[in-house]
């Protein structure tokens, strides 16, 4: 059974793309809907304030991205533009917030977000596969 699934992906590579695309908006969007309520969590991920910019802007932005993008990625929609509205807030994440902890640590989140802002760029580069509406769109 797992050989069959194998060959079927083997067969339609492009799947893997939905797949991705599909985690990552999931996850992205239950993201900003837990960051709506965790005022601590929004300022530990956008690292405190930083010159010129206030942390309210930066709260602001962190949610919508992962809101509106996350559901956007969800149903394959302006998918490259979800993907992408994604990235700055990635790597802040990754370079901001978690380059101190350094790899290996115990909860492993920059491990986690250079994951994610990977998987990011790869959507952006070859958008949201098959099963999304631009793909629908296109035809």
């Amino acid at each position: 059974m797992v050989v069959n699934a194998f060959r079927r992906l083997e067969a339609r590579p492009e799947l893997v793309l939905d797949v991705v695309r599909l985690y990552l908006g999931v996850g992205l969007f239950v993201r900003g809907l837990a960051l709506l309520g965790v005022d601590a969590g929004v300022l530990k991920l956008a690292g405190g304030p930083l010159p010129g910019v206030p942390l309210t802007g930066i709260a602001i932005y962190v949610m919508a991205a992962h809101l509106v993008g996350g559901a956007l990625m969800i149903v394959g929609l302006y998918t490259r533009l979800a993907a992408l509205i994604q990235v700055p807030v990635l790597i802040g994440a990754v370079f901001l917030v978690h380059w101190q902890e350094g790899l290996l640590s115990a909860n492993q989140s920059l491990e986690f977000s250079a994951l994610v802002l990977y998987l990011l760029l790869v959507v952006c580069v070859f958008g949201g596969g098959s099963w999304s509406l631009d793909a629908r769109w296109r035809t």
